[in-house]
């Protein structure tokens, strides 16, 4: 309805490793502070070293008071987390992947009489999932009406096309449409003229100093010689890179920020 309290949204892209929680952990105090999120959700797609996300990086981001997990292409690969993800509801892998596959695609968390969707999906272009993103979320939509205050849509996709396509697919009927997986934070954060928030990247929560997170030199070697290289997670020049999303009424943003936080002191 018209004139409800304010929920502040507080997402965090990509979570690259131990530096990435590490970051995590030191900067969220002084964002809680700052900005008084109401909700805070955080992609983990890379959060064990790098690639993925176990039970135990997932419950140290809880820990830290994260309201929800996002995840993305590297969803399965360490085994001991299919488990996990059938029995925790606030973790969610790309709700377009197979019915059959470990984990839900979505998920409401409420705090303060405020209730929260988060939706996961994958992109189709570039990507592996196993069924068509935009017609999922017109099936997820379906499935959450009057059941959420506010959605938040995490699009984990290569192609920004695809992105900015849902994004405008969904402008006005969600609250934010967040695009992950890149690991670059883009330039064009904006609120559509539906109401609903976008970006086609929001960045990744770890070491700015490597590729895309990964050791600068190793990525280097695996791009001159066109051999397998081992990646390793770079530690050098971690930032938080994030976005805070405002609404003042049901289904749609008053205003996005990005945040993009430098954090020296981290190893």
């Amino acid at each position: 309805m018209p004139g409800m309290a304010e929920t502040r949204i507080l997402f965090v892209g990509d979570i690259v490793g131990g530096i990435g929680r590490r970051t995590l952990r030191t900067l969220l105090p002084e964002l809680r502070e700052r900005h008084a999120p109401d909700f805070i959700v955080v992609n983990g797609e890379n959060a064990a070293g790098g690639v993925g996300i176990t039970p135990r990086n997932a419950d140290e981001l809880f820990a830290l008071g994260v309201d929800a997990i996002t995840l993305g292409n590297h969803t399965y690969k360490h085994r001991e987390v299919y488990e996990y993800l059938d029995n925790q509801d606030n973790i969610v892998r790309p709700a377009n992947y197979l019915a059959g596959q470990p984990g839900h695609g979505w998920c409401v968390v409420e705090r303060g009489g405020a209730r929260l969707a988060v939706i996961s999906l994958s992109g189709n272009l570039f990507m592996r999932a196993g069924r068509p993103a935009f017609a999922e979320v017109d099936a997820v939509l379906a499935r959450l009406r009057d059941k959420a205050d506010q959605i938040l849509v995490d699009m984990h996709a290569e192609a920004t096309s695809e992105k900015i396509g849902m994004g405008w697919y969904l402008d006005g009927r969600v609250t934010a449409v967040v695009g992950t997986h890149t690991h670059v934070p883009t330039a064009d954060a904006r609120v559509l003229p539906g109401g609903t928030a976008y970006i086609t990247d929001v960045g990744m929560t770890g070491p700015r100093g490597g590729v895309i997170g990964v050791k600068r030199e190793q990525a280097l070697q695996s791009l001159t010689t066109q051999m397998p290289t081992r990646f390793e997670t770079s530690e050098e020049d971690p930032w938080l890179m994030a976005v805070l999303i405002t609404a003042t009424e049901p289904l749609a943003a008053a205003a996005i920020e990005q945040l993009l936080l430098g954090a020296p002191g981290v190893h």
